[in-house]
């Protein structure tokens, strides 16, 4: 099951479960996208209507830099800047189309570490600092100027 939806001027292919990046939005939690086609078999398209595809906002982030630069040749004219388009990540969870409806399965929730214990180890000893005139280095100790 894949459906096409329009998100931010573009189209994505996506199925259930799946993870994209959409333009930035404003949108806190879930989602409803606008469904272009629907295919509920291997083979058969069908149109939108009624379909609907929802999605749940995982998080917001930028893009790696792009450099852009203008440059006149002969006129000593260069300008360089960059930019780093904003994103949406959003997780695909749910499509339905006529009275079918396929979900994702839930993402496993991370459990709480557990407090580290005092492991039973041996006390830690410091060896003893050596003078640096007896660091093997391969360098002379420096000599005292003479008055």
């Amino acid at each position: 099951m894949y459906a096409v939806i329009r998100a931010g001027g573009k189209q994505y292919r996506v199925s259930p479960g799946d993870v994209l990046k959409v333009e930035k939005m404003a949108v806190e939690k879930g989602i409803d996208f606008e469904v272009l086609a629907v295919s509920s078999e291997a083979g058969k398209i069908a149109k939108a209507e009624g379909a609907r595809v929802v999605g749940q906002v995982l998080g917001e982030g930028r893009a790696d830099k792009i450099l852009v630069f203008h440059f006149k040749r002969k006129k000593q004219y260069k300008k360089l800047n960059g930019h780093r388009q904003g994103f949406t990540e959003v997780r695909i969870s749910e499509i339905s189309f006529d009275g079918q409806k396929f979900t994702a399965p839930e993402l496993p929730v991370k459990a709480a570490k557990a407090p580290k214990t005092a492991k039973s180890a041996k006390p830690a000893t410091k060896k003893a600092a050596q003078p640096s005139a007896q660091k093997k280095s391969g360098h002379k100790p420096a000599k005292k100027p003479s008055k």
